[in-house]
Protein backbone atom coordinates (compact mmCIF):
# COMPACT_ATOMS: atom_id res chain seq x y z
CA UNK A 1 0.00 0.00 0.00
CA UNK A 2 1.59 3.26 -1.02
CA UNK A 3 1.57 6.42 1.10
CA UNK A 4 -1.40 7.95 -0.70
CA UNK A 5 -3.55 4.90 -0.05
CA UNK A 6 -2.48 4.88 3.61
CA UNK A 7 -3.32 8.56 3.92
CA UNK A 8 -6.76 8.09 2.32
CA UNK A 9 -7.54 5.13 4.57
CA UNK A 10 -6.64 7.12 7.68
CA UNK A 11 -8.54 10.19 6.43
CA UNK A 12 -11.67 8.10 5.86
CA UNK A 13 -11.41 6.66 9.37
CA UNK A 14 -11.02 10.11 10.90
CA UNK A 15 -13.94 11.49 8.90
CA UNK A 16 -16.14 8.58 9.98
CA UNK A 17 -15.36 9.33 13.65
CA UNK A 18 -15.99 13.07 13.20
CA UNK A 19 -19.27 12.49 11.36
CA UNK A 20 -20.47 10.41 14.33
CA UNK A 21 -20.05 13.46 16.59
CA UNK A 22 -21.91 15.91 14.34
CA UNK A 23 -25.64 16.54 14.72
CA UNK A 24 -27.78 14.98 12.03
CA UNK A 25 -28.66 17.07 9.00
CA UNK A 26 -31.95 18.92 9.29
CA UNK A 27 -34.73 17.06 7.51
CA UNK A 28 -36.05 18.53 4.28
CA UNK A 29 -39.24 20.52 4.82
CA UNK A 30 -42.29 19.20 3.01
CA UNK A 31 -44.12 22.51 2.64
CA UNK A 32 -47.15 20.81 1.07
CA UNK A 33 -47.69 18.41 3.98
CA UNK A 34 -49.07 20.93 6.46
CA UNK A 35 -50.17 24.52 7.07
CA UNK A 36 -48.69 24.56 10.57
CA UNK A 37 -45.16 23.73 11.70
CA UNK A 38 -43.29 23.52 15.01
CA UNK A 39 -39.71 24.65 15.49
CA UNK A 40 -37.89 21.70 17.01
CA UNK A 41 -34.34 21.09 18.18
CA UNK A 42 -32.33 17.90 17.84
CA UNK A 43 -28.76 17.82 19.12
CA UNK A 44 -28.62 21.60 19.01
CA UNK A 45 -29.88 21.92 15.42
CA UNK A 46 -33.25 23.49 14.71
CA UNK A 47 -35.73 22.37 12.08
CA UNK A 48 -39.38 22.82 11.14
CA UNK A 49 -41.61 19.85 11.86
CA UNK A 50 -44.98 19.70 10.06
CA UNK A 51 -48.06 19.52 12.28
CA UNK A 52 -50.26 17.05 10.40
CA UNK A 53 -53.53 17.78 12.22
CA UNK A 54 -54.53 21.17 13.57
CA UNK A 55 -57.55 22.39 15.49
CA UNK A 56 -60.54 22.85 13.19
CA UNK A 57 -61.87 25.90 15.04
CA UNK A 58 -63.50 28.52 12.80
CA UNK A 59 -63.84 32.26 13.31
CA UNK A 60 -67.61 31.84 13.63
CA UNK A 61 -67.04 29.48 16.58
CA UNK A 62 -65.55 32.32 18.64
CA UNK A 63 -68.18 34.15 20.64
CA UNK A 64 -68.21 37.40 22.64
CA UNK A 65 -64.94 38.73 21.22
CA UNK A 66 -66.35 40.36 18.10
CA UNK A 67 -64.24 43.54 18.30
CA UNK A 68 -60.95 41.69 18.81
CA UNK A 69 -61.88 39.10 16.20
CA UNK A 70 -62.69 41.81 13.65
CA UNK A 71 -59.38 43.59 14.22
CA UNK A 72 -57.28 40.43 14.01
CA UNK A 73 -59.17 39.15 10.98
CA UNK A 74 -58.75 42.43 9.09
CA UNK A 75 -55.05 42.57 9.92
CA UNK A 76 -54.64 38.94 8.83
CA UNK A 77 -56.45 39.59 5.53
CA UNK A 78 -54.10 42.49 4.82
CA UNK A 79 -51.06 40.43 5.78
CA UNK A 80 -52.03 37.57 3.46
CA UNK A 81 -52.62 40.02 0.59
CA UNK A 82 -49.19 41.61 1.24
CA UNK A 83 -50.80 44.88 2.24
CA UNK A 84 -49.70 46.89 5.27
CA UNK A 85 -50.30 44.88 8.45
CA UNK A 86 -49.12 45.04 12.02
CA UNK A 87 -47.29 42.61 14.26
CA UNK A 88 -49.77 41.35 16.83
CA UNK A 89 -49.27 40.57 20.48
CA UNK A 90 -52.40 39.18 22.12
CA UNK A 91 -52.62 39.58 25.88
CA UNK A 92 -55.22 38.56 28.38
CA UNK A 93 -56.14 35.99 30.98
CA UNK A 94 -55.90 32.28 30.29
CA UNK A 95 -58.86 30.86 28.44
CA UNK A 96 -59.99 34.08 26.78
CA UNK A 97 -59.50 32.78 23.24
CA UNK A 98 -56.16 34.22 22.17
CA UNK A 99 -54.75 30.96 20.80
CA UNK A 100 -58.13 29.94 19.40
CA UNK A 101 -58.31 33.21 17.48
CA UNK A 102 -54.93 32.57 15.83
CA UNK A 103 -55.86 28.98 14.95
CA UNK A 104 -59.20 30.14 13.52
CA UNK A 105 -57.42 32.73 11.35
CA UNK A 106 -55.04 30.03 10.12
CA UNK A 107 -57.99 27.86 9.16
CA UNK A 108 -59.73 30.76 7.44
CA UNK A 109 -56.72 31.92 5.41
CA UNK A 110 -54.53 28.85 4.88
CA UNK A 111 -56.06 28.41 1.40
CA UNK A 112 -54.70 31.91 0.64
CA UNK A 113 -51.17 30.96 1.69
CA UNK A 114 -51.23 31.67 5.42
CA UNK A 115 -48.99 29.36 7.45
CA UNK A 116 -48.13 29.12 11.14
CA UNK A 117 -44.89 28.30 12.90
CA UNK A 118 -45.10 27.54 16.61
CA UNK A 119 -41.95 28.44 18.53
CA UNK A 120 -41.32 27.63 22.16
CA UNK A 121 -40.32 30.60 24.29
CA UNK A 122 -36.93 29.01 24.96
CA UNK A 123 -36.23 28.94 21.22
CA UNK A 124 -36.96 32.59 20.45
CA UNK A 125 -33.24 33.20 19.96
CA UNK A 126 -33.61 31.01 16.81
CA UNK A 127 -35.99 33.49 15.14
CA UNK A 128 -33.24 34.62 12.76
CA UNK A 129 -32.74 31.03 11.59
CA UNK A 130 -36.49 30.60 11.13
CA UNK A 131 -36.71 33.81 9.10
CA UNK A 132 -33.83 32.58 6.92
CA UNK A 133 -35.76 29.36 6.21
CA UNK A 134 -38.99 31.07 5.20
CA UNK A 135 -37.91 34.40 3.71
CA UNK A 136 -37.91 33.16 0.12
CA UNK A 137 -41.17 31.22 0.47
CA UNK A 138 -44.32 32.55 -1.23
CA UNK A 139 -46.51 31.78 1.79
CA UNK A 140 -47.17 34.27 4.58
CA UNK A 141 -46.10 33.05 8.03
CA UNK A 142 -47.42 33.73 11.51
CA UNK A 143 -44.83 33.00 14.20
CA UNK A 144 -46.83 31.79 17.17
CA UNK A 145 -45.51 31.59 20.73
CA UNK A 146 -48.14 30.55 23.23
CA UNK A 147 -48.08 31.59 26.90
CA UNK A 148 -45.30 34.09 26.41
CA UNK A 149 -43.93 35.71 29.54
CA UNK A 150 -40.46 36.85 30.50
CA UNK A 151 -38.50 37.04 33.70
CA UNK A 152 -35.89 39.74 34.17
CA UNK A 153 -32.75 39.04 32.18
CA UNK A 154 -34.20 36.34 29.88
CA UNK A 155 -32.54 36.36 26.47
CA UNK A 156 -35.74 35.46 24.59
CA UNK A 157 -37.10 38.97 25.10
CA UNK A 158 -34.19 40.56 23.24
CA UNK A 159 -34.50 38.02 20.39
CA UNK A 160 -38.20 38.77 20.03
CA UNK A 161 -37.56 42.52 20.12
CA UNK A 162 -34.95 42.25 17.35
CA UNK A 163 -37.35 40.19 15.22
CA UNK A 164 -40.20 42.67 15.71
CA UNK A 165 -38.08 45.79 15.26
CA UNK A 166 -36.27 44.37 12.26
CA UNK A 167 -32.62 43.96 11.50
CA UNK A 168 -30.30 45.18 8.77
CA UNK A 169 -31.67 42.51 6.41
CA UNK A 170 -34.33 43.59 3.91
Amino acid sequence: MDKLEQFLTRAEAVLARIEGMLPPAAPDIDWESAVAFRWRKRQGRGFLQPVPAISLIALDDLQNIDRQKGLIEQNTKQFVKKLPANNVLLTGARGTGKSSLIKACLNAYSKDGLRLIEVDKDDLHDLGDIVDLISARPERFIVFCDDLSFEEGESGYKALKVALDGSVAA
